[in-house]
């Protein structure tokens, strides 16, 4: 069975707030490779706390190294009160990949752990469902007690319900007593092409062009870390052409996405400007 690895913030919960205390630290001189007491005057955050809050920040791929990670250096700078929808749906992208961030995908996403089998497994297949469904699935999965993956998951869903964390975004609301998927609020279009940038580097490497298939279909891809299915994908791809972000080649099968971007992190840039 797989490890739930979702022990990592202790019994803290995300909060924009406090990561953003992390950023400001990170982007000094020492960054966060300094002493504890330093840490806690900086971040004014318990000797506790510093630890796992630091590492949802590592997680949410902003830190990296004891300091700010190259998005973590264009947020601070756009965005240092985590305010804009470009800073949480890029905190998602990142929370999604269970710590192991833009690395070869693994033989099931639950081998990365509960983040990643919720993100990439259960809610591709469950548009609507109830804590206690999705705990009996992870009970079946993953190795730890019912009561421990009880306790543990509850910071998945409070991430993506809570006003201090990524609700606005709508990736995962909250109706009486069930969760639902479906009504995000996506991205706009040059994050989604910096989200594609990424994925296409891990699949697809150097190439300059791929089947829109492989695409549509990417395994731990761009359609599920969006919860949207292929189909609105799709839109999303005739949005990127139409930013000149990607090219389509349609008349004749098999179809073809062409990459137009130069680098990655220009696009994360423009995603901030287009918000202005």
């Amino acid at each position: 069975m797989a490890k739930l690895q979702l022990h990592f913030n202790g019994s803290f919960a995300f909060k924009k707030e406090e990561i953003g205390r992390i950023l400001q630290a990170a982007s000094e001189e020492n960054g966060l490779n300094d002493t504890l007491p330093n840490l806690m005057q900086k971040t004014s955050l318990g000797n506790a706390k510093v630890g796992r809050i630091k590492s949802w920040a590592i997680r949410a791929g902003l830190i990296q190294n004891h300091r700010l990670s190259p998005e973590g250096e264009i947020v601070w700078r756009r965005d240092p009160y985590l305010e804009s929808s470009v800073t949480e749906w890029l905190m998602h992208f990142y929370l999604s990949f269970g710590g192991q961030g833009i690395q070869p995908t693994p033989k099931s996403p639950e081998d990365w752990g509960g983040w990643c089998y919720f993100v990439y497994s259960f809610l591709p297949e469950n548009s609507k469902f109830t804590r206690e469904e999705f705990l009996d699935n992870c009970t079946t999965i993953f190795e730890e007690e019912s009561k421990v993956i009880a306790d543990r998951i509850k910071f998945i869903f409070r991430t993506y319900t809570d006003s201090q964390a990524l609700a606005s975004c709508k990736f995962l609301t909250q109706e009486n007593k069930k969760y639902v998927t479906g009504y995000a609020r996506l991205p706009n279009p040059y994050l989604v092409g910096y989200f594609l940038a990424q994925l296409w580097q891990r699949d697809f490497q150097q190439e300059g062009s791929v089947l829109t298939e492989s695409i549509l279909n990417q395994k731990m891809g761009l359609a599920a870390v969006l919860g949207v299915k292929a189909t609105t994908l799709q839109e999303q791809l005739n949005a990127l052409e139409a930013y000149g972000i990607i090219e389509q080649r349609r008349t004749v099968p098999p179809f073809q996405v062409i990459r137009r971007w130069d680098k990655p992190l220009a696009l994360l840039g423009k995603a901030y400007d287009s918000e202005s």
